[in-house]
């Protein structure tokens, strides 16, 4: 297995080491949102705000702030900006616009990817202008260069995701609460907005950093198909959230395995890798 020669050779391990542990740092996080996201069928606002990082990064090349990575400390910082103004412009928008998300998302989506699109052409023709290296590429936004990582991404990964999990357990019983007994929780007093607002700050941090490293594609599947598998093969509250994380991070493990030995880029392999986990699990929801 190409896998392991790799990060068996001294050689090669610094190269591909990185970019397996910040590939699970992102699995990981991304699963810990993906069954609130999936319950509270959330998945095309982080759609929507995945794809408006688009307009972040667009942002960030014209100021000069974004090389393509996490470690741009500031350009990572205008993304992120980009994003959590963009989740909470889409709940802004669904509030006014009388309970309609699509529409909220539809909007923000495209205003973001449209800007997005124009600043990465003003930011290559000023690049070409000057002579200056180009900046990254579109298929690079999309799909991400998980190798490319360095071992500072992969801490920056596995630090945010460990931010999450002491978000999520401090908001445990009310995030739960509003998750799975919606009308409930608000006769116990949960705030709805509350938890939604809260709810979407995380989604928006877990995609600027998966997008950073691994790209929209990617971004999008994490938070949605490792929550959606769980949920076709338990309801059980704990054990939801467990096979959510074996989803997540046995995809990532098979997918960067795949792009390895075929020669493949991680992203599309990852998300492929999750795609036959989430048919496997159909196959076994019809035969129980």
């Amino acid at each position: 297995m190409k896998l392991l020669e790799y990060l068996s050779d001294p050689t090669l391990r610094g190269l591909v080491l990185p970019a397996l542990l910040a590939a699970l740092g992102i699995a990981a996080l991304n699963a810990l949102l993906s069954v609130a996201v999936v319950l509270k069928r959330l998945a095309f606002i982080g759609q929507g705000v995945s794809h408006a990082a688009f307009g972040g990064v667009g942002l960030a090349l014209v100021l000069g702030l974004f090389a393509g990575g996490a470690s741009d400390a500031w350009g990572t910082a205008v993304v992120a900006a980009f994003c959590v103004a963009s989740a909470l412009g889409i709940s802004w928008l669904s509030e006014r616009g009388g309970g309609r998300p699509d529409t909220a998302i539809g909007i923000v989506l495209s205003v973001a990817m449209a800007l997005g699109f124009v600043l990465h052409r003003v930011a290559a023709d000023r690049a070409a202008a000057a002579g200056e290296t180009a900046p990254p590429g579109l298929e690079s936004l999309l799909f991400g260069s998980v190798l490319g990582v360095s071992n500072g991404d992969a801490i920056l990964a596995w630090a945010v995701a460990l931010a999450a999990v002491v978000a999520l357990v401090h908001e445990r019983r009310r995030m739960v609460f509003w998750a799975f007994e919606p009308s409930a929780a608000q006769a116990f007093g949960v705030s709805e907005r509350r938890e939604r607002n809260a709810l979407l700050l995380l989604i928006a941090l877990a995609i600027v950093v998966s997008v950073n490293l691994a790209g929209i594609v990617l971004a999008t599947a994490l938070l949605v198909i490792p929550g959606a598998t769980a949920l076709l093969l338990t309801r059980r509250l704990w054990w939801t959230f467990a096979l959510a994380m074996v989803v997540a991070l046995i995809g990532t493990c098979v997918g960067l395995v795949v792009s390895f030995q075929a020669d493949l880029q991680p992203g599309p392999s990852i998300v492929g890798a999750l795609a036959l986990l989430y048919g496997g699990a159909m196959l076994i929801r019809r035969a129980a």
